[in-house]
């Protein structure tokens, strides 16, 4: 069934950020630091196990009320940049001088790429009168991302955890999401990588289709395998 509106997420969705020891070595090298690669590689590995790199795993054996921060990250931007700088101080960076670089990097649009099918996807869309709103458990604010990738021009509605104080899959942002689009119920489809999070529009009786949260090289098409479900 055709739908008039559709929820996209971000990270994994639309786009994916830079790996861990990219996200590092960009800002060593604008540091102007003289650090080899094979250290690069290392503290890009123990920052990733600390869950210390913004939108990667989750954090494992570190402080309870660190721990407990980081699941309210995407809550308010006080909590997201405590979050995340905190992880990067417990894994120990021996460079604490970047740790507000490395903070800060991840909300430029050169650390995020966007999928191959992305902007294809949303100008079809666009071009059949669907209303795009994107829906994402986010601590920063990501449209200048979608700016610098020539997305902005096809999104009507951002709906922001850290702008609403709750988070995916709690129906209130898709409700939010909903209203901004003027549209409801089956009209608007969600679209998303996360099984639990996303799903949360289902409670609205929104379709939900998900795709598979790879690097960008792994999924050239899963948003275009989804376009036949919306039009």
């Amino acid at each position: 069934m055709a739908v008039k509106g559709c929820m996209f997420d971000f990270n994994c969705t639309l786009f994916h950020l830079e790996d861990a020891e990219s996200w590092l070595g960009a800002v060593v090298a604008d540091s102007g630091r003289d650090i080899g690669g094979a250290e690069v590689r290392h503290w890009a590995g123990r920052l990733t196990d600390f869950g210390a790199v913004p939108g990667g795993p989750a954090p494992r054996d570190v402080d309870p009320a660190l721990l407990r921060l980081w699941h309210e990250r995407d809550l308010d931007v006080v909590r997201h940049r405590a979050a995340y700088t905190g992880l990067l101080r417990a894994a120990g960076l021996p460079w604490p001088e970047l740790i507000t670089p490395l903070y800060e990097r991840h909300m430029t649009a050169p650390a995020w790429q966007p999928y191959p099918d992305a902007l294809e996807v949303l100008d079809t869309l666009h071009r059949h009168g669907v209303a795009i709103a994107v829906v994402s458990n986010i601590g920063w604010d990501l449209r200048p991302v979608l700016r610098h990738h020539g997305m902005d021009q096809y999104v009507d509605a951002y709906v922001l955890s850290f702008e609403h104080g709750f988070d995916k899959p709690d129906p209130r942002l898709f409700q939010a999401a909903h209203e901004q689009l003027g549209l409801a119920g089956a009209d608007v489809a969600m679209v998303g990588d996360d099984k639990v999070a996303d799903a949360g529009a289902a409670a609205l009786g929104s379709p939900v289709h998900f795709v598979a949260p790879l690097p960008v090289a792994d999924r050239p098409e899963g948003l275009r395998d989804v376009l036949a479900h919306l039009l």
